[in-house]
Order: C-alpha cells, then structure tokens, then sequence
C-alpha cells in the first residue's frame, strides 16, 4: 500500500516552454513577472516553485543563466518556498543547455522526465489567430516532428550529477506507465532513493491521457512498484487541470497547478496569473478537509536537503 497522505503538497509551475505570448496575455514571459507570480503563487499556498526561463525580448523559452539570474535569487529572498529547476528546459534545447542552471545552483529539487517521448501542442496552433512574434507558429507547429529527449543515459547522467554530487532530489516526471517502470529500474540500480516525488503527468500529447481511470493505473502501478516509499503528486493538462487533480486529491495525492500546465482558471476564462489557480485548488482541498502542507513540512515529507545547502 502506498503511504497515507498527511498534508498536501502544492506545486506551481510558473510558466514553462510550451505556452506561447499569442496564448494568453497573463503568462509570465520576463523576469519581473515570473518573480511576481511566483512569489504570489507561494503566498497563496504553493510549498514548491518549478521554474523555467524566458527571453525578456520576445518570451521563447531560454536556458540561459544569465535569465534565470534575474528572478530566481529575488524569489529565493521573498519566500521560503521549494525552488524547483527544471531540467527538461524544452524539446529545443540540448541537455548541456538544460543542465547549465541546475548544476550552477545545486537546488534542493529539479524535474527530471522519465523517458523520451513525442510531446506537442501543435494542433494548437490552428486556434491561434493572430501571433504576438514571428518565432511562435513555427515553434508551436514544429512540435509535430520534434522528440524531447531523456534516454537511460541522460537520465543515470543527470542523477549523477545533480543527485549524487549536488544533493538534489528530484521531481519524476511520469508521462505514461513505462516511465513508472523506468524509475522502478533507477531504483533497483540504486541510483535514486525514497522517498521518491512522482508528477504524474496526463493530457499532453504523446503521453497517457487524462482519464479518470488512467489516474487510477498509475496510482495502482506506483503503488504495486513503490510501496509507501513514494509521495504521488499529478497535474491535468488544459481543461483536465482542476477536475483531474481533485479526484486525485481525494486519492491522497498532491497536486501541481501554475500557467505551464494551464493557461485556464474555467471554462473559457483565462486565469490571470498562477497564484488564481493556487487559490482555487487549495479552496477545493480545504473544502475537501485536506490540510496544505507549509514549505517545510514539504521538505520533511520529500527528505530534502534544506535551502541552506544550496549554491544560491
């Protein structure tokens, strides 16, 4: 049986690499406003901030230092949240690229995907009427023919080096149930140990869907691999977001909302920034009688090295 949930651990994902400017005018695109709607995010309950970088000039995702330089310190000083580096950066970028920042920062927690996979929007792009700058339609387009890319390799790489000589620990990234099966290896390997943090991940295509019965196979399949050695969180892409992650609440879940994972708040209603839809899922848990777990108590739960023991 997996272990029984206590508090709930809200994750936010600020703004990532998929969303586009023409998406929606309320995404976090230059350093001043990632800083702000994280740090909002984190006052209104989210315990962990999975952040990435855009260029101030024009907003494509960028893995440059240099970027991250300008928001990640001044969150740090405004909150005592969990600084969560992505190391997924976006399909565009090699893994030198999105390894750059983790590996300056030794954060206490970065994502990890667990495999190679299609992943793309790009029928989005046919709702998209007019593009803010000429880089967005290609990019959203191109997603169609590209690979983002995680081989085993990659993977024991990045554990290497961020777990075993920064001390990171890891948000795993599970997009279908073979990458469960993939961090069930890692373990058995000895290269990562519980208690593990797994994102499952559903709705994005080329990974599981956002059924509620698929929700249930991971669960169960986590729980059959794992035991109680593994805190389960999920996200719902798009429309799926609050509907998804209440089921899965209700299964002793945590959670992960933010602009990256969705741009919506309803049906048909932008949200406004990342720290609306914190509000919103953490008033559903509340009403739920869940309990929000504090940055340091997701630490406790997650075993992770403390914001004292990083390089920034």
């Amino acid at each position: 049986m997996a272990r029984v949930q206590d508090k709930v651990i809200i994750s936010c994902a600020v703004t990532g690499s998929v969303h586009t400017p023409a998406m929606s005018p309320y995404l976090p695109l230059t350093p001043q406003q990632i800083a702000e709607q994280a740090i909002e995010a984190a006052e209104a309950g989210a315990a962990i901030l999975h952040l990435h970088a855009r260029d101030p000039a024009d907003g494509r995702p960028s893995a440059d230092p240099k970027v991250f330089d300008q928001f990640v310190p001044r969150i740090r000083a405004a909150t005592d949240a969990v600084i969560n580096i992505t190391t997924g950066g976006s399909t565009r970028m090699t893994l030198e690229e999105r390894l750059a920042y983790p590996l300056k920062l030794k954060p206490e927690m970065c994502s990890l995907n667990m495999g190679s996979m299609n992943f793309s929007i790009h029928p989005a792009a046919r709702k998209i009427k007019e593009w803010r700058h000429d880089w967005e339609k290609p990019y959203v387009e191109g997603m169609e023919d590209l690979i983002f890319r995680n081989t085993f390799r990659d993977i024991k790489g990045i554990l290497k080096m961020l777990g075993d000589e920064c001390g990171t620990r890891f948000e795993f990234e599970c997009y279908d149930v073979g990458h469960l099966y993939t961090l069930a290896h890692f373990l058995d390997e000895g290269l990562v140990r519980g208690p593990l943090f797994i994102q499952g991940i559903f709705g994005i295509l080329g990974g599981i869907g956002p059924d509620p019965e698929n929700l249930m196979f991971m669960k169960s399949t986590a729980d059959r691999l794992f035991g109680d050695g593994y805190r389960f969180s999920l996200l719902g892409a798009g429309r799926h977001q609050m509907s998804l992650l209440t089921m899965g609440a209700v299964l002793g879940a945590n959670v992960r909302v933010g602009l990256e994972d969705s741009l919506y708040l309803g049906k048909g209603q932008l949200a406004k920034s990342c720290a609306e839809q914190v509000r919103k899922i953490r008033r559903i848990l509340e009403e739920l009688s869940l309990e929000i777990a504090t940055p340091d108590e997701a630490r406790a739960m997650l075993a992770l090295k403390g914001a004292d023991q990083v390089a920034f």
